[in-house]
């Protein structure tokens, strides 16, 4: 494999000095760039770029040639795991993803399977291989998965919730059958980011969107345990280095110390807590990722970089730090804006880097 020409956010996950804080955006591929609008046209749908390996890098790469960032996101989606698994994925105009077969019954709960990698999921893993080829060592290159409850959540509503009742009532009604779904699906995640992992993804994130909707008890039992089983389970060296696992649980702020002690390199926050609160909360047990509000991008430019400034200050001197925003990019922001955040914190977080 190609060496990387910029290393950057793999030595601040690992929290190793930088010459300035790196900054990425979830879902930094997507509907705001007209250019990506333009490819999904002609690959005739979502899952049509997403099945794709040609069209997935070409996605992938769009937002590097617009910004400068630090590194480039496998384009996939969540749910490729649900879909291999046979619940008949299909996206609904205006409405998102939705299921033919949501998990309700017991008996197809006792049947549900881990997914064969090479044969149902070998386009994402083709697709690591083609990015990490068309990168040629320009910025790492970022794998993904749902953590086992988010995947769960979709897999049990069929489609997104507002209320999670199906989920929830099989939680407190029958935690043995979302225990075994759990399972299922942590393995399946392990054997996907490891397989992501051997074909050139140089970090990995676990997305736990839906982790914030559970109770104290229940995200701890329901949630953490089982990204705890992933991450113990993941390849965590390749190619001569070491592979950086981030968490991410959306809402999960008041689980900080629980969530940092899992064994990840970095944990991902939401806008809702302090990124300062939370470094002194973890101390150099892990990274930190996150978090300017991403609706902050429809301010004006000035107002931006003051929310970068404000952010960088927060965190304070020192590695550790990735840059990100606390949620994904929304459709409707104008590309101009994600041009100055990343123009904002490359230029500004010097200062807190100094030797």
């Amino acid at each position: 494999m190609t060496e990387l020409k910029n290393d950057t956010f793999l030595r601040a996950l690992l929290k190793q000095p930088v010459d300035y804080t790196p900054i990425w955006m979830m879902r930094q591929a997507g509907r705001y760039l007209p250019e990506y609008r333009a490819t999904r046209a002609r690959a005739g749908s979502f899952m049509g770029l997403c099945t794709s390996p040609d069209y997935a890098t070409e996605v992938t790469l769009q937002p590097l040639e617009r910004f400068e960032l630090d590194a480039a996101i496998l384009f996939s989606d969540i749910l490729t795991i649900p879909d291999a698994m046979g619940l008949g994925l299909y996206f609904a105009d205006g409405e998102g993803p939705k299921f033919e077969r949501p998990l309700r019954d017991e008996a197809a709960i006792k049947a549900l399977a881990v997914p064969h990698i090479e044969d149902k999921l070998q386009y994402v893993i083709d697709a690591v291989s083609s990015i990490r080829k068309a990168l040629d060592g320009r910025v790492p290159l970022i794998g993904f998965s749902g953590s086992p409850f988010t995947l769960a959540c979709y897999m049990i509503e069929g489609g997104g919730s507002a209320d999670f009742r199906h989920v929830k009532a099989m939680l407190y009604s029958r935690p043995d059958l979302l225990h075994r779904i759990l399972e299922i699906n942590a393995l399946a995640v392990t054997e996907y980011l490891n397989a992501q992992i051997e074909a050139g993804a140089q970090a990995v994130q676990i997305f736990d969107t839906w982790g914030g909707a559970l109770t104290h008890a229940a995200y701890r039992e329901f949630s953490l345990q089982y990204m705890q089983k992933i991450v113990a389970g993941l390849k965590r060296e390749n190619e001569g280095r070491k592979v950086p696992v981030i968490v991410f649980t959306k809402g999960g702020g008041q689980w900080l110390e629980a969530i940092a002690a899992i064994g990840a390199d970095a944990v991902g926050l939401d806008w809702t807590t302090d990124i300062g609160a939370a470094r002194a909360r973890v101390g150099d047990k892990v990274a930190l990722q996150g978090n300017l509000d991403p609706n902050a991008l429809f301010a004006e430019p000035a107002a931006i970089e003051r929310e970068v400034a404000r952010i960088l200050a927060s965190y304070g001197q020192g590695s550790g730090h990735v840059f990100n925003l606390g949620h994904g990019i929304s459709q409707f922001v104008n590309p101009d804006h994600a041009g100055v955040l990343v123009d904002a914190v490359h230029r500004l977080s010097r200062d807190y880097h100094v030797a």
